[in-house]
């Protein structure tokens, strides 16, 4: 698998978490540990994903989308072990493509990158509204509809990748 598709996988089972977790949440982050490291932690049904989920703590007081945020994301210094790192956070979004009226929306951002120079990705899962919610039925709230794209959210990018690349070394 290439390292492409495990951030891939790695960032679906993160949606899946957070979608989990409900709407009005605060930020997640979440380092990815070779799965290898903790094979024998973890479920055998899991043990063919090349990535791990480890949920990191964040103080409740920091907010998503927040300058504090960035700074707490940019200053940590992650350990060799962890190859990468997704963060997921709620925001306020302006769909270029809706009517001017609409306004912003509620949705969820996630961005995740590997160690090494281009291994990134970055989705975008909008928040149904009433409106969507009553046409799709009862399931709806189960639905996620996700959107991505290059040079999406780079500031998160950048940031998530200022602490790969300021690693510790954890046997000093």
């Amino acid at each position: 698998m290439s390292e492409q598709q495990a951030l891939n996988k790695a960032m679906m089972e993160a949606v899946e978490f957070v979608h989990a977790e409900g709407w009005d949440a605060g930020p997640t982050l979440f380092g990815l540990v070779p799965t290898s490291l903790l094979i024998d932690q973890l479920d055998p049904d899991i043990a063919d994903s090349p990535l791990t989920l480890v949920v990191q703590d964040l103080p409740e007081t920091i907010l998503p989308g927040s300058e504090e945020l960035a700074e707490y994301v940019a200053r940590l210094a992650w350990p060799r072990e962890v190859e990468g790192v997704v963060l997921a956070q709620e925001i306020s979004f302006v769909d270029s493509s809706a009517p001017a009226e609409q306004g912003p929306r509620p949705a969820r951002l996630f961005s995740g990158v590997l160690r090494g120079e281009d291994t990134e990705l970055t989705l975008l899962q909008l928040r149904p509204t009433d409106e969507e919610l009553a046409e799709r039925g009862l399931f709806a709230h189960d639905d996620i509809e996700l959107r991505g794209g290059p040079g999406v959210a780079p500031n998160v990018v950048a940031a998530l990748r200022y602490g790969l690349e300021h690693a510790v070394d954890e046997s000093e």
